[in-house]
C-alpha cells in the first residue's frame, strides 16, 4: 500500500507519520518545507515538496497513491473557511485525476446548524472531500476536544487550572462535550486506511460525555489543584478570547475561533466507531490527563498545537531571506573554553523555561506586550529543554534553519511592523549573533530605532551569556542529536 501523509508536521500529523512509519506500507510525505522533515524521516519514506493549493506538486505527490490523508486547515489566516474549501477541492480533485482509491480526513464533532464558523469550516471541508462517492471513498473521523501532551485543547484547560484559583466563567462551561486522547485518534486514523469498507463513512468518536466543567476540574485534580468554577451569563466571546489570549499560550485569533465552538455541544452523533473499531476502546477523559502530564514532566512531547501552524512558511520565499534585511545587529565573540558542540548545544536551549538568558524580564515584557496586541507571547515556550526542530515555536520565534554545530536562524511571530530575524552561527571559531530587520514603512523605521536602547544591553550581554553556560556546562550534558 503506498500512503501519502498532509499535514505532516502538524500536532496530529506528527505523531500519525511516527505510527505509519512502523507499518508495513510506503509511505510519502507532502511538505511546504522538506527540511522540517529529520533525516531519518528521510531515508524512510519519500518526501515532496508542495501544498495543497499548488495543484501541480499535489497531482505529483498523489501519483501512485492508494491512501491519502487530508491534515490540513488555514486557520490563521481571517479568510480560512474560503481557503480550506478551495484546499479540499484541490485535494478532491487531483486525488481523483491520480487514481486515489481512498481519502481519510480528520474533522470536528458538531451539527451543522448550530456549528460556529470555525466548526462549519471543518463540516463543509468533509462534505467537499465526500461529495464524490463514485469516484472515490472519503472516512471522515470527527472528533471533539482533543487531550493530549501540546494539544491546544489541554494547553488552555492546564493553563487555566493552574494560574487560576477561582475562575469566573461564560456559561458555556456546561455546554457537553466528549473528548478524547490524542493516542485513541492516532489509533482510528492509522486503521482507517486498512478499514475493510468501499463506500462513504462517517465516524464520530469520542469518551464520556462530559461539560467543560468538568474537564477543568478534573485535570484541577489530576495537578492535584483545588479549583472553583463560578459560570456567569455575561462574558461575551470577544472578552473571553483576551482571557485566553492573556492566560493561555493560544493568540488571539485562535481563541476567538475556539471560543466561538464552546456554544454549541460536540457529541458523537452515530456508532460507527464500535461497528467499525470494535477493538479500539478510548481511555477515559482522567487517564488522558494523567498521560498528557507525565510525557510533560518527563520532557518527551511529540508534537504541539503551534508546530508549523497554518500559513505560508516564510522561509521558502527570497523576499523573507534575512540577508535581504536592511537593517541589523550584529555582535560577535571569540569562542573560548568551550567547543563548538557546547555552544551550539547552549543557543539551542534559550527560551521556554531556561529563558532569553539576559535581561530577561526585558523578554517578559516585551512578550506582555505582544499578548495584549493579539501575538504569540512567551507563553508558547517550547516542544523540548534542548533538542530543536525545523518549524517548531520557541516562544515568540519560529525555527527556520538549523544546521547542526553551526547555525540556528529564528523568525520572529511576535507582532512587529516588518519582519525580524534572530541568528546565531558558528564560524571558524567566532560565534555571530545577528539580529536582521526589514521595516514596513516609517513606523518599521521607527520601531526599530526605538528599540536600539534595549537591543544594546540584550544582545551584547546574551552572546557573552551563551558563551559563559557554554563554558559551565561543557562537561555536564553529553552531546544531544538536534534532529526529529
Amino acid at each position: 500500500m503506498k500512503v501519502l501523509l498532509t499535514g505532516a508536521n502538524g500536532y496530529i500529523g506528527r505523531r500519525l507519520k511516527q505510527k505509519l512509519l512502523n507499518e508495513k506500507i510506503a509511505l510519502r510525505i507532502l511538505v511546504r518545507n522538506p527540511k522540517s522533515i529529520g533525516l531519518d524521516v528521510h531515508v524512510r519514506t519519500e518526501v515532496f515538496r508542495g501544498d495543497t493549493f499548488d495543484v501541480q506538486s499535489l497531482e505529483y505527490a498523489l501519483e501512485g497513491v492508494d491512501v491519502a490523508y487530508y491534515l490540513v486547515h488555514s486557520l490563521q489566516h481571517e479568510n480560512y473557511r474560503e481557503l480550506d474549501k478551495i484546499s479540499a477541492q484541490n485535494f478532491l480533485d487531483a486525488a481523483i485525476k491520480q487514481g486515489v482509491k481512498r481519502i481519510v480526513y480528520l474533522g470536528g464533532l458538531g451539527v451543522k446548524a448550530h456549528a460556529s464558523k470555525h466548526l462549519l469550516s471543518r463540516i463543509e471541508t468533509g462534505e467537499i472531500l465526500s461529495s464524490r462517492p463514485d469516484q472515490i471513498q472519503t472516512v471522515w473521523i470527527r472528533a471533539g476536544v482533543i487531550i493530549g501532551s501540546g494539544s491546544a485543547s489541554f494547553e488552555i484547560i492546564r493553563h487555566l487550572v493552574e494560574k487560576l484559583p477561582v475562575m469566573i466563567t461564560p456559561k458555556w462551561v456546561n455546554t457537553l462535550a466528549q473528548p478524547i486522547g490524542v493516542d485513541d485518534v492516532i489509533s482510528y486514523l492509522n486503521e482507517a486506511k486498512d478499514l475493510a469498507c468501499d463506500k462513504n463513512l462517517v465516524v464520530d468518536i469520542g469518551s464520556e460525555k462530559m461539560t467543560y466543567r468538568e474537564m477543568m476540574l478534573g485535570c484541577a485534580d489530576a495537578l492535584g489543584l483545588k479549583r472553583f468554577i463560578i459560570p456567569v451569563p455575561v462574558l461575551s466571546i470577544k472578552f473571553s478570547s483576551h482571557w485566553l489570549n492573556i492566560f493561555t499560550p493560544v493568540p488571539y485569533n485562535i481563541a476567538k475561533s475556539l471560543i466561538e465552538g464552546l456554544s454549541s455541544e460536540v457529541i458523537i452523533q452515530n456508532d460507527h466507531a464500535k461497528q467499525y473499531f470494535p477493538h479500539i476502546h478510548p481511555c477515559p477523559f482522567k487517564n488522558a490527563v494523567q498521560k498528557a502530564i507525565k510525557e510533560m514532566e518527563q520532557n518527551q512531547i511529540l508534537s504541539r498545537w503551534s508546530d508549523a501552524e497554518g500559513g505560508t512558511d516564510l522561509w521558502e520565499h527570497h523576499q523573507n531571506d534575512p540577508s535581504a534585511a536592511i537593517l541589523t545587529d550584529r555582535q560577535r565573540i571569540e569562542i573560548h573554553g568551550a567547543s563548538k558542540e557546547a555552544v551550539y548545544r547552549t543557543f539551542c536551549s534559550i527560551g521556554g523555561k531556561e529563558g532569553w538568558l539576559a535581561h530577561h524580564w526585558l523578554w517578559e515584557i516585551r512578550g506582555w506586550f505582544d499578548k495584549i496586541i493579539g501575538g504569540a507571547g512567551l507563553k508558547r515556550g517550547r516542544r523540548h529543554h534542548h533538542r530543536l526542530r525545523v518549524g517548531e515555536s520557541v516562544d515568540f520565534w519560529r525555527v527556520e534553519d538549523l544546521v547542526e554545530n553551526e547555525r540556528l536562524l529564528l523568525r520572529a511571530q511576535m507582532k512587529v511592523p516588518g519582519k525580524a530575524w534572530l541568528e546565531f552561527r558558528i564560524k571558524n571559531n567566532e560565534l555571530i549573533q545577528t539580529a536582521y530587520f526589514y521595516p514596513r514603512g516609517l513606523w518599521g523605521r521607527v520601531y526599530w530605532y526605538m528599540m536600539i536602547p534595549a537591543h544594546y544591553f540584550v544582545f551584547r550581554s546574551m552572546i557573552a551569556m551563551i558563551l559563559k553556560k557554554a563554558q559551565n556546562e561543557q562537561t555536564k550534558f553529553p552531546y544531544q542529536n538536534q534532529s526529529s
